[in-house]
């Protein structure tokens, strides 16, 4: 066993307790908690837990049968509550009997312990988190790796449901062998999956996983997001130093791992922070502002220094002790609007909406992560309007580095859903985006949101039969990855899954008996080879330099076509997207340069499923149609997305 640190004097400094009382001691992890130490010579662990209303917190566990107050700790002037236990070794089971003023005593699971045990129990455990890393290449290259006019492509994960105990076989060369899934089936470790699911998604051409919350959760029909361990990776797959493994074998790979983290809210669950200390310590205690009445949940108090501090150290400390390459803050929105989702609620000291303290908490966030981790990532899924949330604070942004294009996703999926034949009716759907996407440095995101609640699943939502339907899917994702933006796609949308995605169940890897199905994962595949091979789609996402429409009137047609351009050479892609099962020929498609061009990428190509009608190299004719001095006259297919390059 290795001792996580050895402390002669107090355990706490007047620097620690000043600083965790002005809100910025990030590290506050290392003492708060429950650390593996030695003390005048023994070995043993020292407790600590902030509970500053408490009328008396003692420590409990299987070393004394569970019965509050005969372990008492001692409160410091920060109402933190310490002890020492000498002999007490990694492993042990222990929760805070936290005593209210009314005397009752309320068995509490440790905010900043690193592991708890697998629901439906509840008690943290004594656990070591040091491991020996290997990735020392890719944290020295993240902050490159995570420029602005780098290609970032995000597997969406849910590591419950990707895949069960249940393959029969092997994954060969990273080729999932597709079985039937069994509902109650084992989950994968950490370590099973690092070898399954990183190779996937390797093979798949993705630059990142984003795991779905693996904070500790005590309900698996959450997906992770209402939190009660938010220093412990959830126990469903392994321990700690299992799910190091699974992100150094990440990174050995050269695949980057982001995390949900959510700050917004957490359950009302009696073992977790809500009432901690027998009073409102965690979150507000003004009912309109401190629960979310629809979520079942509790809000933090974001006006308080130590709770923000708690947050904050949350977020620092996956960055430091589990090398996570990033995180997606959830539900950004809940955070900086006072009346979001409720029909009471409370202004602010101005009378406005805005919850100030929640914005404030944010941008101090960002700060802190931007300061002590360059190169690491912040998405922000912000569902409304606010303005500059991808812009650094010092210009009055909210810090992020990312926002989830949430505009850009509803017009999309609302076309789609429309038959071909009314498609003309919303034709400003796909063009609106064009219109704000460079005012934020977009993230588009195809997620876990859209494929649940009734919604139906990606390929549900596609109109026509079936050859249609896929027909609509590769169209979709070709004119994702040629749209500026990063992209983030949820596990199962490359496999056209035909149901709702369900936490307890595999993905339908069965689907990959048949052949459309396969095809339309070769094409995902193909979209990221093309995507990362061609700096025109990725090096300039977020300013007008980077694109520019050849026509986007041609509703009569359902059809788009534009440009994208390399920002270092300059060089041009040209899209070109049919949106109706129709094929039109000797189409004119106007374009800059005199020259031949190759077709590069056409998802209506026979390999992908389509109806192969495909171009051959096409050179130029004079038009001299403003502005357009040239045209290729190719054929479009339908349902497609076909993309040319100037190859001479």
């Amino acid at each position: 066993m290795v001792m996580a640190q050895t402390r002669q004097q107090d355990w706490f400094s007047e620097v620690d307790l000043y600083l965790f009382g002005e809100g910025t001691h990030y590290r506050i992890y290392e003492q708060l908690g429950a650390h593996l130490t030695e003390r005048d010579g023994k070995s043993g662990v020292y407790f600590a837990v902030w509970a500053p209303n408490a009328q008396n917190v003692s420590l409990v566990g299987d070393f004394n049968n569970w019965q509050a107050e005969h372990t008492n700790m001692k409160r410091n002037m920060m109402g933190i509550w310490e002890i020492f236990m000498p002999g007490m070794k990694e492993g042990e089971k222990y929760k805070y009997a936290v005593k209210n003023h009314h005397g009752y005593n309320c068995f509490k699971t440790d905010p900043h312990g690193f592991e708890q045990e697998i629901r439906p129990a509840t008690a943290s455990i004594v656990r070591d988190i040091s491991y020996t890393w290997g990735d020392r290449t890719w944290l020295t290259q993240r902050k490159e790796n995570h420029s602005y006019e780098k290609p970032i492509s995000v597997y969406e994960v849910h590591l419950g449901s990707w895949m069960h105990e249940n393959i029969e076989n092997p994954p060969e060369n990273g080729v999932i062998v597709p079985v039937p899934d069994k509902q109650g089936a084992r989950f994968l470790t950490y370590r099973e999956l690092a070898d399954r699911l990183i190779p996937y998604v390797k093979d798949m051409g993705y630059t990142h996983i984003e795991l779905m919350p693996i904070t500790e959760h005590p309900f698996d029909g959450s997906w992770g997001y209402q939190v009660v361990g938010f220093f412990a990776p959830t126990s469903r797959y392994g321990s700690p130093q299992d799910f190091m493994y699974f992100i150094d074998r990440a990174h050995q790979e050269g695949i980057g791992v982001l995390i949900d983290w959510v700050p917004g809210h957490f359950p009302k669950d009696e073992h977790g922070l809500a009432r901690f200390d027998g009073t409102h310590l965690y979150e507000y205690s003004d009912w309109r502002k401190g629960e979310h009445l629809e979520w079942g949940t509790l809000v933090f108090n974001y006006e308080r220094n130590e709770v923000r501090n708690f947050l904050i150290a949350s977020a620092l400390f996956w960055l430091e002790k589990y090398h996570i390459d990033g995180i997606r803050v959830d539900a950004v929105a809940s955070m900086l609007y006072l009346d979001y989702e409720r029909e009471v609620w409370v202004r602010n000291q101005y009378g406005g909406r805005e919850n100030i303290e929640g914005i404030d908490f944010i941008r101090q966030l960002n700060n802190a992560i931007k300061e002590n981790y360059p190169g690491v990532l912040t998405i922000a899924e912000e569902s409304t309007t606010w303005e500059n949330v991808s812009q650094p604070t010092k210009y009055g942004g909210l810090g992020f580095d990312y926002k989830w294009n949430m505009g850009w996703m509803n017009d999309t999926l609302k076309y789609f859903l429309a038959h071909p034949h009314d498609r003309p009716n919303f034709h400003n759907k796909l063009t609106f985006s064009m219109w704000y996407a460079f005012t934020e440095h977009f993230m588009l995101s195809l997620s876990h949101d859209e494929v649940v609640h009734g919604k139906g699943h990606l390929w549900q939502k596609m109109p026509g039969d079936e050859w249609q339907q896929m027909a609509n899917m590769r169209l979709l994702f070709g004119y994702m990855f040629a749209h500026p933006g990063k992209k983030t796609l949820f596990m199962g949308m490359e496999l056209g899954q035909r149901r709702e995605w369900k936490y307890f169940l595999d993905l339908d890897w069965w689907l990959l008996e048949w052949q459309p199905h396969r095809q339309l994962q070769q094409l995902v595949k193909d979209l990221h080879i093309l995507y990362r091979s061609q700096p025109a789609l990725y090096t300039d996402d977020f300013t007008h330099d980077g694109f520019q429409w050849i026509d986007c009137h041609d509703a009569g047609r359902s059809m788009l076509t534009f440009m994208r351009r390399d920002k270092n050479t300059h060089e041009v892609l040209v899209v070109v997207c049919n949106f109706k099962p129709d094929v039109y020929y000797h189409y004119w498609l106007g374009v800059n340069e005199a020259g031949t061009y190759e077709e590069i990428m056409n998802t209506d190509d026979l390999k992908y499923g389509g109806s192969g009608v495909v171009n051959q190299k096409v050179k130029t004719k004079d038009w001299n149609h403003c502005p357009w001095p040239y045209a290729l006259e190719i054929t479009v297919p339908p349902l497609s997305m076909t993309m040319f390059k100037k190859v001479k």
